[in-house]
């Protein structure tokens, strides 16, 4: 009896760290106390004393604090109460979140009773030993013809896809949630409209989809520490799952929205913009986003891709360019091919997959030599063929090129719904070089 009063003692907090708030700018809360540590989450009394606002204390400057809210300030006003909870930012996991729509918090969208889930987790992943981490050697099958084949992917990947708006990134992402060869897809939806979190479940994920994937939503009404807590909690729970022995899909709409929501807390708390406004921490941050993600000694792999959204088609913009450098490759999706009707969009000589010619056997990448240098010659002679200038015979290659054209650009092309196995796109891709239309 009495080890249970010793253990209630313990736990309990007989201390309360307090603060006042002394500013309110922007999105930012300064206030002097109380003494608390960065990352630790806070609660703003409101002036009516009921409504609270949770926070998180972001910077320290000049002996204040500084934090930023998760919910709307109103209410709030100078003298407030600020309280520390002692606690740094966590998330639940576990298997109960199979088939969820979550919130950035993991509290459920989809109206259906709190995840039962018992253990929780860090938001912060611990850095992986580089050496401890398995070479990445085993194809991940997306369904995709074109990505299965000439863009190969590895289990433990991480590749961009890159495009301006309304190319068709959330199509591509729910072709592949849906037909990906993995254990668990993880999904999350950052800084989207809120329109589209219904129709990407609904339309493109389906019900099949859902009952393996988690999808966690920060929309962009929403403030942007929610939307960058969004990104790192659904690494977290892919992260759960990899640690598990399973292979996991993680797909992430978008992480320029997430660099972008990272540029509003920077800039709030007080550090200087650099490129594009965007402040040195975006630079630090998405690295370590990324680097979560990947092999692992259970056996087990996080795949991850990241939509990439190019700021006025300028592909050499800061993040854009960053995560190029960062990354296991990159998938270009074209506006031109999107306007001509060819979906998936994707510009084959524009991405790459770094890790192809691990993945792929000699006479696979021999194949897809042929088929890249066949597009390549067609691209470089487009104009000249599209005004009536070249005469048939003038350039054998360029002959055989234009011949097999209808039947590599049907390969290239892909429904929605249609799903098609690694080895039967290579199959399909020989007879496409060889003038043969795709089924």
């Amino acid at each position: 009896m009495i080890e249970r009063y010793v253990d209630a003692v313990r736990e309990a907090r007989l201390v309360r760290r307090i603060g006042r708030v002394s500013q309110v700018s922007g999105l930012c809360v300064e206030s002097i106390g109380p003494d608390a540590l960065v990352g630790e989450s806070c609660e703003i009394v409101a002036r009516d004393g009921t409504t609270r606002v949770r926070a998180e204390v972001v910077g320290l400057r000049g002996g204040r604090v500084i934090l930023m809210p998760y919910n709307d300030l109103r209410g709030v006003g100078i003298g407030c109460e600020v309280v520390a909870d002692g606690t740094l930012e966590s998330i639940p996991v576990g298997r109960e979140l199979l088939g969820r729509v979550l919130d950035a918090f993991g509290a459920p969208l989809d109206g259906l009773p709190p995840p039962a889930s018992r253990e929780t987790r860090s938001l912060r992943g611990k850095p992986v030993n580089p050496l401890s981490r398995p070479r990445v050697s085993e194809p991940q099958e997306t369904g995709i013809r074109v990505i299965d084949t000439l863009l190969t992917l590895g289990r433990g990947q991480r590749v961009g896809i890159f495009s301006g708006s309304g190319v068709g990134k959330s199509t591509l992402l729910g072709m592949i949630a849906r037909h990906v060869k993995a254990d668990v897809n993880v999904i999350a939806l950052i800084g989207e409209r809120g329109r589209e979190v219904r129709e990407f479940v609904e339309k493109h994920l389906g019900a099949e989809g859902l009952k393996r994937s988690v999808v966690v939503v920060a929309t962009s009404d929403e403030p942007a520490l929610r939307r960058t807590r969004a990104a790192e909690a659904a690494t977290t729970i892919a992260e759960y799952f990899r640690d598990c022995g399973l292979h996991v899909m993680l797909t992430m709409d978008s992480v320029t929205r997430f660099a972008m929501a990272r540029r509003e807390i920077g800039l709030s708390a007080g550090e200087p913009p650099t490129s594009r406004g965007y402040t040195p921490s975006v630079f630090a941050a998405l690295p370590q986003l990324c680097e979560r993600c990947g092999t692992s000694s259970t056996g087990g792999s996080i795949t991850a891709l990241y939509t990439v959204l190019v700021e006025g088609d300028d592909f050499n913009e800061p993040v854009s360019d960053l995560l190029r450098a960062t990354l296991d490759g990159h998938i270009v999706l074209s506006r031109r091919l999107a306007h001509d009707g060819h979906y998936p969009a994707i510009d084959v000589l524009q991405s790459t997959s770094r890790l192809f010619g691990d993945l792929a056997t000699a006479d696979e990448r021999q194949l897809a030599a042929r088929v890249v240098e066949s597009i390549a010659l067609h691209e470089r002679n487009r104009a000249m063929v599209d005004i009536g200038a070249y005469k048939p015979g003038s350039n054998p290659q360029l002959d055989k090129a234009l011949e097999t054209l209808p039947a590599l650009n049907g390969f290239l092309r892909q429904d929605v719904a249609q799903s098609t196995s690694r080895g039967e796109a290579w199959s399909q891709l020989r007879a496409a070089i060889a003038g043969k239309a795709a089924r």
